[in-house]
């Protein structure tokens, strides 16, 4: 049987329960042998991040330490530049081998702009797309995004079947929770308690994060 390894990326700042339970539940629908978070040091196509990537790598080591399903990979925090999608997978394509089923999930929105992340038309041929349908956006109907989907759109079975080269589609469970929103709650010294793992609370005050 075919390995599969889930990657689900961001800047989680700060983790919290939507990002968590949307990668438990991809890991679970996929049938995935395997889910990592991976935190990016310096975003490329949004804002610098409110917390230092070191911080935002300890939240999420405080927010998996109770869930076994769901492990950190910390590759784009150890790296002083930006984070380019296409160099971890390449970097995970290396240590894993030319059989193990990588499947990186992102959503509709950051799909919709795909062809605007660093060298693109590669990402295909090193991994699966799984796209998360997100309330409020599309996929353009023209356009070279539409394009690559029309060619490789497939179903969930195909994870296995080969390592890379197909874009699933899924509409699971999304908690709306925004780390936006958990940033101004915060700034305006409102608790975000319960929208965050509790010691993710803790750490934020520790730490002072977000005032």
């Amino acid at each position: 049987m075919r390995p599969t390894l889930g990657l689900f990326g961001g800047t989680f700042d700060p983790i919290h329960i939507g990002h968590l339970r949307l990668a438990l539940e991809l890991k679970q629908q996929l049938q995935l042998d395997g889910m990592r978070l991976m935190p990016c040091h310096l975003p490329a196509h949004r804002d610098q991040p409110g917390a230092s990537s070191t911080q935002r790598a300890t939240m999420l080591q405080l927010a998996l330490a109770a869930c076994p399903e769901l492990s950190i990979d910390l590759r784009e925090v150890a790296r002083a530049r930006a984070s380019y999608t296409v160099d971890s997978l390449s970097e995970l394509r290396a240590e894993l081998g030319a059989e193990t089923s990588l499947v990186f999930c992102l959503g509709t929105d950051s799909f919709a702009g795909l062809d605007r992340w660093h060298r693109w038309q590669e990402l295909l041929q090193l991994a699966h797309l799984v796209v998360v349908e997100r309330p409020g956006w599309d996929i353009p109907s023209t356009g070279p995004v539409r394009t690559l989907l029309a060619q490789h759109q497939g179903a969930p079975g195909q994870l296995r079947l080969a390592a890379c080269g197909s874009i699933v589609r899924l509409a699971p469970r999304l908690l709306p929770i925004s780390a936006t929103e958990i940033r101004q709650l915060i700034g305006v010294g409102q608790s975000p308690q319960f929208l965050v793992p509790d010691s993710v609370w803790q750490y934020i005050g520790q730490e002072r994060l977000y005032r």
